[in-house]
């Protein structure tokens, strides 16, 4: 029995198969690029627009980890059914679902792909749960924020300082996938983040320990960030990023339901920002 891993060479995806390869586990690593080195894992390049490959790549597998990749909403969508279809087909013993940071999706499964995929894999009655992070601290790394931190002590961000968010890391996300693929019980949705939620200040505050020297915190708008980020991921989805967060910026919280948080259906916590930026060697 294995283990299936979509993205496995990504970012999200590579926790996950080092997390189970780690622990014993078989990994089967699905990645487009049939030459990626995943440690620990078998290698199967698979595409989501690709029914048969998908079949055969979960065929026996004990779990699969799925997250929709970046796509047109229609490629999603096409996506999701593919999975669904290869699932029922298959009959996986478990199925892992992230919602990559965005789960408004599971209150419109007939229009959008992210609910169309969990929708289908309830009525598949295969064994499933959806992880639901809500922001990823690996933002923090990217080139415009983290380069202006080292190079002027402040920490930029589009959030006001007094926002609090449920922040986690890829690597809690992969602990808690790594439990809910033992955990069978547990289904439905797990939210993962800090709770308490953390502020910019806070934040500011783990990486001045980290750099050895004062960091400040200051918003930013979200166009200014959308624009920031545009030659590392193009001006579509930056658009869509700066409207992301301008939205965030309507709401008082970002904040997890206690209840049906990572902490306690399975008793796991995610990292503070101290000790992730202690993991990453930061």
């Amino acid at each position: 029995m294995t283990y299936v891993i979509h993205g496995a060479t990504g970012a999200q995806g590579a926790p996950v198969a080092a997390a189970l390869a780690a622990a014993g586990k078989s990994v089967t690593a699905l990645t487009r690029n049939a030459s990626a080195v995943v440690p620990g894992a078998r290698v199967v390049a698979t595409d989501y627009s690709s029914l048969e490959q998908l079949t055969a790549a979960y065929r026996g597998a004990q779990g699969v980890f799925v997250h929709l990749p970046m796509a047109s909403e229609e490629d999603r969508r096409r996506h999701a059914a593919n999975v669904v279809a290869a699932v029922r087909e298959t009959r996986p013993g478990r199925v892992i679902v992230s919602t990559s940071g965005d789960d408004s999706g599971l209150q419109d499964p007939a229009g959008n792909a992210l609910g169309a995929l969990v929708a289908g894999l309830e009525e598949s009655g295969v064994s499933y749960a959806v992880v639901a992070p809500r922001l990823y601290m690996e933002n923090l790394l990217l080139p415009p924020v983290l380069g202006t931190t080292r190079e002027t002590g402040v920490l930029r961000y589009p959030l006001r300082p007094d926002f609090p968010v449920a922040w986690s890391s890829h690597l809690d996300v992969a602990d808690v996938v790594a439990a809910l693929f033992e955990q069978t019980g547990i289904t439905g949705t797990v939210a993962i983040g800090q709770d308490p939620a953390v502020t910019g200040p806070q934040l500011a505050e783990a990486f001045a320990g980290r750099l050895g020297r004062p960091v400040a915190y200051e918003a930013m708008e979200p166009a200014d960030f959308g624009t920031a980020i545009a030659p590392l991921f193009g001006e579509q989805a930056a658009t869509g990023v700066a409207g992301f967060y301008g939205f965030l910026g309507t709401l008082p919280e970002f904040t997890v339901d206690a209840d049906r948080s990572a902490q306690k259906l399975l008793g796991v916590s995610p990292r503070t920002p101290a000790q992730w930026l202690a993991d990453i060697g930061l």
